[in-house]
């Protein structure tokens, strides 16, 4: 009998504040997030902050962390409940990542456009594309007027003048 993996991905899909006009540049600034555990962030979130370029997100946990650790080292918690609570607190991140970017990409003025399931990142794009690209423009207006700029080359004439 065979097996095969039945997980399914989801992700969110993301636009820039300033999305240019013509759907294949568009298509090309999005950004797909990925939603559910993340590895890196449960066991170092730092790490996992800087792979997501979340520098904000970063300082806060470090202060956080260092204040708990500090506050709770002071009133005299043994040491391995403090690694206990640390490790319960990066495990949590590890769920919490994608909300954080999702987030970060909103404050930065982003737009959430869609969400999108699938078996990996690469059928899911290709199912958000379907959907997504038939209803955006095919070519923006300074390409059109550039196109219509351009001299007629049909005559078979030189486009500089005479030829020598």
């Amino acid at each position: 009998m065979n097996m095969r993996s039945s997980a399914v991905v989801t992700y969110t899909v993301h636009e820039p504040p300033d999305a240019a006009a013509d759907r294949v540049d568009r298509a090309g600034d999005l950004v797909f997030v990925k939603d559910g555990f993340h590895w890196l962030t449960a066991l170092c979130p730092p790490l996992g902050f800087i792979s997501k370029q979340l520098w904000l997100e970063l300082l806060g946990y470090v202060l956080i962390v260092g204040a708990v650790v500090g506050l709770l080292s002071w009133a005299g918690l043994n040491p391995s409940w403090i690694a206990l609570l640390v490790a319960a607190l990066n495990f949590y991140l590890g769920f919490e990542i994608s909300s954080f970017e999702r987030n970060n990409l909103d404050r930065n003025g982003w737009l959430t456009i869609g969400s999108v399931t699938g078996r990996n990142l690469s059928e899911c794009e290709r199912r958000f594309f379907e959907t997504w690209l038939p209803d955006q423009p095919i070519i923006t207006a300074a390409k059109s007027q550039a196109m219509q700029a351009r001299p007629d080359r049909s005559s078979g004439g030189w486009p500089f003048g005479a030829k020598a």
